[in-house]
């Protein structure tokens, strides 16, 4: 099954700019995903378990570096919208 995540993070630190950066380097490191970035959130999509597995992954490294941070998401089941198409 594939999956597509639209995901937004919102590091609460002044300096915000870098961890959002850092955060999109990582996930645009794994091959297995596919990753389009835009002005305020950042899309994700692949195999559902690996992009699971991978955002679990990711977002505890920024929480354990940043402290607190939010992350919102959105997840469509991407097997049911290629579908309609």
């Amino acid at each position: 099954m594939q999956v597509m995540v639209e995901i937004s993070l919102y590091p609460l630190v002044e300096q915000y700019i870098a961890p959002i950066k850092d955060f999109i380097e990582r996930i645009n490191q794994y091959p297995e995903l596919t990753v389009t970035t835009c002005s305020t959130s950042t899309q994700i999509s692949g195999d559902y378990q690996p992009v699971m597995n991978i955002l679990g992954v990711e977002m505890q490294r920024t929480h354990e570096a940043v402290g607190q941070a939010i992350f919102v998401a959105k997840f469509l089941n991407f097997d049911a919208m290629q579908q309609n198409s």
